[in-house]
């Protein structure tokens, strides 16, 4: 046996060796899931991390804005703070919501993410040009329509558009709300569904949100700008660690495939990379682009960030999905807008929780 470990069979401590060498410490005999309430870790070293790093994660957390957090590893609980059950708004974390509510109908063929907006028949405020009645469904939901339109609200990088009717649609990135507003917009058209309704019937309901409130979500915009709305959410930040943890395990909940498992993958993938990120600046921070998620890309990738994706909102709203560490963290900071997290702010949190990690030297 003595002669079996040194040579690595067995399982033993080459096993350790390799878990400390990266591997992450997601393989689990069962998946947990959430029931009416999320468990708790026990003992957060028989979770792979530290007493003494979490707490230094907690007193980070307090020098913040931060109203709520919730880190999820592997299915439990293993630190939160303050209201979790607060309604508040999501910001643009609304998109990547909307990303999710797509795949169930593009799987069953009712949505062909191929139409044109010249098949719907989607126009806007004193028509759209020819070239922009080629964009698809697809170019919208990965904001490359090259639709530089004015959207019905604020919150995107429209100031930095080319001109409109210069950018073959398909062939140019640009996180611009009108496409956004536009994917919501076709959304229902196709569907015949309203995507609050879809909100609750297709996620909030079969991922068991404890604080979802169909009354409370509600579209806004100027609609002497653009004809299509902001459809925002309001979640609480328990609601969206569920939301995350959905992605986590790649639409499978309970064993239930809540959402299709290769639409939760192709969301959550590379569409637009990091080299070709617009405008400019964006190309020196560590995201590229998939369907309305941001995606870690680039080759100075962490393995802890490795496959791992995240919703951005304003304020200091987050869904952030760390596959290599079996991980989901919620956060928001409540509106007013003079209280906010920024991402490097937010960023700090993420590390901290890095290194917290104790890996199997706990275990």
């Amino acid at each position: 046996m003595r002669s079996r470990l040194r040579k690595g069979a067995g399982g033993g401590p080459a096993l350790l060796l390799i878990l400390a060498c990266g591997v992450p410490l997601s393989a689990q005999p069962k998946d947990v899931f959430p029931g009416e309430h999320w468990e708790r870790v026990a003992l957060p070293e028989a979770a792979g991390y530290t007493t003494a790093g979490l707490e230094k994660v907690r007193d980070y957390v307090k020098s913040l804005n931060t109203t709520g957090l919730q880190v999820v590893a592997a299915g439990r609980v293993l630190l939160d703070h303050g209201d979790l059950s607060q309604l508040s708004y999501l910001a643009s974390v609304r998109k990547s919501i909307l990303a999710m509510l797509y795949g169930n109908y593009v799987q069953q063929g009712k949505i062909d993410l191929k139409k044109t907006l010249r098949e719907l028949e989607m126009t806007d405020h004193e028509g759209l040009l020819e070239i922009e009645r080629l964009a698809t469904v697809e170019h919208l939901i990965t904001a490359r329509s090259g639709i530089y339109h004015a959207a019905s609200n604020a919150g995107d990088n429209s100031a930095d558009a080319p001109p409109r009717g210069s950018r073959k649609p398909g062939s140019y990135f640009l996180y611009n709300n009108w496409d956004f507003n536009a994917a919501g917009g076709a959304f229902e058209r196709i569907t015949g569904v309203d995507i609050y309704d879809a909100l609750d019937k297709d996620l909030a309901r079969p991922i068991g949100m404890e604080d979802f409130d169909l009354a409370r979500q509600k579209k806004s915009g100027d609609m002497k700008r653009s004809m299509y709305p902001a459809y925002h959410m309001w979640l609480s930040t328990r609601d969206m660690a569920r939301a995350g943890y959905l992605m986590l395990r790649e639409g499978n909940w309970a064993g239930r495939q809540v959402l299709p498992r290769q639409w939760a993958r192709r969301i959550a993938s590379v569409v637009t990379p990091l080299t070709r990120m617009n405008p400019a600046p964006l190309r020196s921070e560590h995201f590229g682009y998939g369907y309305m998620w941001w995606v870690w890309d680039g080759p100075s990738i962490r393995p802890e960030f490795r496959r791992a994706y995240t919703a951005r909102g304003a304020y200091g709203q987050y869904i952030t999905v760390l596959p290599a560490l079996d991980m989901v963290v919620a956060h928001k900071t409540a509106v007013p807008p003079e209280r906010f997290v920024s991402w490097e702010q937010y960023l700090g949190i993420l590390e901290r929780l890095i290194v917290a990690r104790c890996g199997p030297v706990c275990l």
